[in-house]
């Protein structure tokens, strides 16, 4: 299995950002993969293979249909959430702020522009968050010391993110074809 796990890192780390449905299918598996493993206990390796795989298929048909909307889901969540998080730390000290109003308004100032901003940095924020996941699934299947899976992290991670970096350029720089005469 660790194999399999490794594979799948590899993939992700490299293709994460120009294979989206890759992305989302490889994470999906991983995290099957894992809740499988610890939900069911001691089961044959098969049966939770096969949820794997299964989870890996419908993440992946699912990004290929609902891609933005799921980017741009995520990213409300995530800035609604930090926004609110930084309202309540801010006026906190302040006795007459009221938080419980100001939280739920942060709240969705906050992930509006979260979902702005993910959807406007789709790219970029995808050759991170492919090239982490990448990294990690990577590390936590070879055996090593954890120093020197940490030292291996770090190095799978540089790469992963400059050959998706570079393979995003040259992308972006080619022209577009010119139109049938």
């Amino acid at each position: 299995m660790q194999g399999v796990n490794i594979l799948i890192g590899a993939a992700l780390l490299l293709f994460g950002r120009s294979l989206f449905w890759l992305f989302v299918g490889g994470v999906g598996f991983i995290v099957g993969f894992n809740f499988a493993s610890q939900a069911l206990g001691p089961q044959p390796q098969w049966l939770i293979l096969l949820i794997a795989i299964g989870v890996g298929l419908l993440a992946a048909i699912a990004s290929i249909f609902l891609q933005r909307v799921l980017v741009g889901i995520a990213g409300f969540f995530a800035g609604g959430y930090f926004a609110s998080a930084m309202a309540v730390a801010v006026l906190s000290g302040n006795a007459s702020a009221n938080t419980s109003a100001i939280s739920p308004i942060a709240f969705v100032i906050g992930g509006i522009m979260g979902a702005i901003l993910t959807v406007a940095l789709l790219d970029p924020a995808l050759i991170l968050l492919s090239a982490l996941a990448g990294a990690t699934a990577i590390c936590q299947n070879v055996p090593m010391s954890s120093s020197g899976k940490g030292m291996l992290f770090i190095v799978l991670l540089v790469f992963g993110i400059l050959v998706q970096a570079s393979r995003y350029s040259r992308t972006r720089r080619t022209p577009p074809p010119p139109p049938p005469a």
